[in-house]
C-alpha cells in the first residue's frame, strides 16, 4: 500500500510517503523554496501545495503519481464551521475553504497521472493523532493535540488502540491554546505563527507576575477541556514594536503565560490518563514544540512516559494522514525510524558539487575526527551529513556546532545566525553519558524537553546552559547515529567534554539548510570555520584565499 500524505492549507506545507506501513521519505517545502514556513499561514495562500516536498518523495521511493493508492490531504473542508460561527476575526476563511475542497484537482494537476478520487480528507487533528499515536514507538497510548486550530476545535485527546483512535474530547473554537500564544507572540513584537519558541526563550528570563489575571481567561475546565480566549494583553502591558527592546514587563508576560500554559496542560494529561489508564502520552500540535511545557508534564503528570512527534507542528499532519489512511486500510503501522526522512547525496554527487562551486575542499582520514578538532580549537562548524531532518530541529543533520566550554560561544553563534540575544542553543550529548549532565526525560532524541543540568557542569559547559540553569539537549546514540557519536567522543578526549553545541544551520530568517547548494551559500555568507559535508572538509582559510583564475585551485588537497 503506498499512500502520500499532503499538508498544504494553513503553513509549514508538508509531504510524506507511507509504503506498506513503513514511513519512508517526509519532508516540507520550505526545503526546496527556500521560504521560511513554506508560507504565510492566510487564506490568499491555502492553494499553495507541496509541489516539490511531494515530488521528491515519490522520486526517492521511484514511485508515479498513478502508482499511489491513495493521497491523505490533513484538513476535511466537510467538518469545518464559518469562521464568524466560532467566533474567530477570519473574513476570508470561506476562501481557504473553497481552496481545500479544491485540493484533490489540485494535487492532480500537480502531480501528473494522479487520480483525484484517490485524495482523502483527513480531519487535521485526526492527522496530527496519527503522527503521534501511530508513529510512536509505544503503539498503545493516549494521545493528546493541541494547536492554533483544525476546522472547528483547537484540541482532540483519544487513546490509540490496535491502531484505531477512540476520540474522547475535543475543544471548540474560539478556545485554543495555540491562537492564545500566537496572540502574545504578535503582542511582544514577534511574527505569529512562526516565532512563538522565541517567547518560550523569553520567558526564562522573566516571573510570572500575571498569572493570576490570565487564569481568569485561560484556565482548564476539568472535563478535558479549558476556556483560552479574549486576554487583554494590553490591560496586562504595552506592546513591544518589532526590533525594540524588551523589558522585564514582556519577560514577566511570557513567564505567565507559559505558567498558565503549563497548568492547563497538566489538567488535560491529568483527565485523559484518568480516562484511559495509559502509560504513555503521545503528543502533537504546534504546542507540543514548546519543550519547557512538555518536560514540566513528564515531571509532573501521571503519564510513565511521553512522546513527542519531532515534526508536531503542521508539517506532521502530512505524515498524520498517511498514517491514518493506511491504518484504516489495515496496514500496521511501524513506528517512525527516526527524523532524518529528506534528502542526502552520495560522498561522489558531494564532490561534484564542489567541484562546481571551485572551492578548495579535502578528505580528511575521519571527518569526524576533523571536526572535533575544530572545534577543540574553538571553530565553529557547519555540518552537513545524510539525509535532512523533517520537523523545526536540527538533530545532527544540518548543524551547525561549537564549543560549549566558552560563555561568549553563545553570543558568537547568536551573531553567526543573525538572531536575538536571549535566544538559547542546545548541546547534543553522547545517551550514555547524558544521566551525567542532565536531569530530565532520558533518552531525548529529537530535542523536545528541557533538563536540568547538573550545578558541577554549568561552569563546565556555559555556552548550552540557559538562563534558568535548563539546557534542551538532544541525546545521541552511537547506533542510529555513529558518525555524530564518533565526534561527540573524539572531541571529549580532546577537551575532556562529552557535549558539543549544536544549533540549525541556518541564518535568521532562513530555513534550514537541506541541499549542498544552501549549504555552501551558508558557509559563504556566515563566518564559520569549517564546512563538513560529507566525508569532505571546506575550510574557510582555504576556501577564501584561492584564486578563482587558476584551473588548480577549487581543487581537492591532498
Amino acid at each position: 500500500m503506498r499512500i502520500l500524505g499532503i499538508n498544504a492549507l494553513f503553513h509549514d506545507p508538508a509531504a510524506a510517503l507511507v509504503v506498506d506501513g513503513q514511513v519512508v521519505a517526509a519532508a516540507e517545502e520550505e526545503r526546496f523554496s527556500r521560504r521560511k514556513h513554506g508560507k504565510r499561514p492566510v487564506p490568499f495562500a491555502a492553494w499553495e501545495l507541496p509541489e516539490r516536498a511531494a515530488a521528491w518523495c515519490l522520486e526517492h521511493a521511484g514511485i508515479t503519481p498513478d502508482q499511489l493508492d491513495a493521497v491523505g490531504y490533513s484538513f476535511d473542508p466537510d467538518l469545518s464551521c464559518p469562521a464568524h460561527t466560532l467566533g474567530l476575526d477570519d473574513p476570508w476563511d470561506g476562501l481557504r475553504l473553497t481552496y481545500a475542497r479544491e485540493a484533490p484537482s489540485f494535487l492532480a494537476e500537480a502531480l501528473p497521472g494522479l487520480d483525484p478520487a484517490r485524495v482523502r480528507f483527513v480531519p487535521h487533528h485526526v492527522a496530527h493523532a496519527a503522527s503521534a499515536g501511530l508513529a510512536a514507538p509505544h503503539p498503545d497510548c493516549a494521545v493528546l493535540v493541541l494547536d492554533g486550530r483544525g476546522e472547528c476545535a483547537s484540541h482532540l485527546a483519544g487513546r490509540y488502540t490496535d491502531n484505531h483512535l477512540d476520540v474522547l474530547a475535543t475543544q471548540v473554537l474560539p478556545h485554543s491554546l495555540g491562537l492564545v500564544y500566537e496572540e502574545l507572540t504578535a503582542h511582544l513584537g514577534f511574527l505569529r505563527s512562526s516565532d512563538e519558541y522565541k517567547v518560550m526563550a523569553l520567558a526564562a528570563y522573566g516571573k510570572p507576575r500575571f498569572l493570576a489575571e490570565l487564569r481568569e481567561h485561560v484556565h482548564a475546565t476539568g472535563d478535558g477541556g479549558f476556556r483560552a480566549h479574549n486576554v487583554p494583553w494590553t490591560a496586562l502591558t504595552e506592546p513591544r514594536a518589532p526590533g525594540e527592546d524588551w523589558s522585564q514587563d514582556h519577560a514577566d508576560l511570557a513567564a505567565s503565560t507559559q505558567a498558565c500554559l503549563e497548568e492547563v496542560l497538566l489538567d488535560l494529561a491529568g483527565w485523559l490518563h484518568a480516562g484511559t489508564g495509559a502509560a504513555t502520552l503521545a503528543m502533537a500540535g504546534g504546542v507540543a514544540l514548546n519543550c519547557v511545557a512538555n518536560s514540566r508534564l513528564a515531571l509532573e503528570s501521571p503519564f510513565e512516559r511521553i512522546w513527542v512527534q519531532p515534526a508536531a507542528g503542521d508539517a506532521g499532519t502530512a505524515l498524520g494522514a498517511a498514517l491514518h489512511l493506511a491504518a484504516e486500510r489495515g496496514e500496521p503501522a511501524a513506528p517512525m525510524p527516526g527524523a532524518d526522512l529528506g534528502r542526502s547525496w552520495t560522498d561522489e554527487e558531494l564532490r561534484t558539487w564542489l567541484e562546481t562551486a571551485g572551492v578548495p575542499y579535502d578528505r580528511p582520514p575521519d571527518i569526524a575526527a576533523a571536526v572535533a578538532g575544530e572545534l577543540a580549537r574553538d571553530g565553529i562548524v557547519a555540518w552537513f551529513q545524510g539525509r535532512s531532518e523533517y520537523g523545526p530541529r536540527a538533530l545532527g543533520h544540518r548543524s551547525l556546532l561549537a564549543h560549549p566550554g566558552r560563555a561568549e560561544n553563545l553570543e558568537r553563534l547568536n551573531h553567526v545566525k543573525g538572531r536575538e540575544e536571549f535566544r538559547p542553543v542546545a548541546p547534543m550529548v553522547a545517551a550514555d553519558r547524558a544521566r551525567d549532565i542532565f536531569a530530565g526525560p532520558l533518552p531525548s532524541p529529537y530535542m523536545l524537553f528541557v533538563h536540568e543540568v547538573a550545578r558541577p557542569w554549568r561552569d563546565r559547559i556555559p555556552a548550552v546552559v540557559h538562563v534558568d540553569g535548563t539546557a534542551r539537549i538532544q541525546t545521541v546514540d552511537a547506533t542510529s547515529e555513529p558518525l555524530v557519536a564518533r565526534m561527540l567522543t573524539e572531541f571529549e578526549r580532546l577537551t575532556g567534554l562529552p557535549v558539543v553545541v549544536n544549533t540549525s544551520l541556518n541564518t535568521a530568517g532562513r530555513p534550514m539548510v537541506d541541499d549542498p547548494r544552501d549549504a555552501l551559500e551558508c558557509f559563504g555568507s556566515a563566518p564559520v570555520d569549517l564546512l563538513a559535508i560529507g566525508p569532505y572538509a571546506v575550510r574557510r582559510p582555504h576556501a577564501f584565499a584561492h584564486d578563482p583564475h587558476d584551473p588548480h585551485d577549487g581543487k581537492e588537497h591532498r
